[in-house]
């Protein structure tokens, strides 16, 4: 590829880039509002048994959703009140990680940590001096607060990958783990980041759609509304890992710092 062409190559994917990654990352809470609506009735149920909190509530908690979710979704993907549709995310978050137990299930409470990395990029992403919740804080280059959103979202996001390894002797199960951690590491401490992040990107990819085709399973059995759930929020996942290619790893990273040497 030539410099002319690789110009035009990363300008195109500097203008849609990000799209796709904010499409990729609220796909797991528009999937689960989607749900949410056509399941009204066995989520209700099973908040009310398993809480025994009442039918009232037990709808609030089901609408919560619903509404949170997809009114969240439309918001970021409007770009409007994208600051407050974060934060609405992250609520929707905390309360799924309480009402379903998550808490105690490690894998699934590191998914969902990974899930919040990537909102605190978007918030990230979206912060503006003029309009930012931190306005009138003066901005300090590395110690500004985006800096610091940027640097706890790659960190959480890494988490997803925490749970994909596998502890076997198997030589294709200690490479796979070698090259991860590898990439892990450089993502988080942002080293090389754009590159370790799209190259996560292209394995999560392969891993989500060999592992979650969750299309392969009649709709009725459990495994596919398991599957499904797992699809989606790995696509978030990979929508958060979209957002560091586009915008870089942010100040505090080995590569910004490389700037000063």
């Amino acid at each position: 590829m030539n410099r002319r062409a690789r110009g035009q190559f990363l300008r195109v994917t500097k203008q849609y880039l990000p799209h796709l990654a904010r499409l990729c990352l609220i796909s797991t809470f528009l999937e689960d509002g989607i749900r949410m609506w056509f399941q009204w009735n066995e989520q209700r149920d099973y908040i009310e048994a398993t809480w025994n909190c009442g039918y009232f509530l037990a709808t609030c908690f089901v609408l919560l959703n619903l509404i949170g979710q997809l009114g969240g979704c439309v918001l970021i993907l409007s770009r409007n009140f994208v600051q407050y549709a974060c934060f609405g995310l992250f609520g929707i978050i905390a309360l799924q990680t309480v009402a379903y137990s998550i808490l105690w299930d490690l894998k699934f409470l590191m998914r969902n940590l990974a899930l919040g990395g990537g909102l605190l990029l978007l918030l990230a992403e979206s912060r503006s001096e003029g309009k930012s919740m931190f306005a009138g804080v003066p901005s300090m280059g590395e110690s500004s607060p985006k800096q610091y959103m940027q640097l706890g979202g790659r960190v959480l996001l890494v988490l997803m990958f925490m749970t994909l390894l596998h502890f076997d002797s198997s030589f294709f199960s200690i490479l796979q783990n070698m090259v991860g951690t590898a990439l892990i590491i450089l993502v988080a401490i942002g080293f090389k980041t754009k590159l370790a992040a799209l190259t996560l990107v292209v394995w999560l990819l392969a891993i989500n759609f060999y592992f979650n085709a969750f299309w392969t399973i009649p709709a009725y059995k459990p495994m596919h509304d398991f599957l499904k759930y797992d699809f989606f929020q790995t696509t978030s996942v990979i929508g958060g890992l979209l957002l560091v290619v586009a915008l870089g790893p942010g100040g505090v990273s080995m590569d910004e710092k490389k700037k000063e040497w």
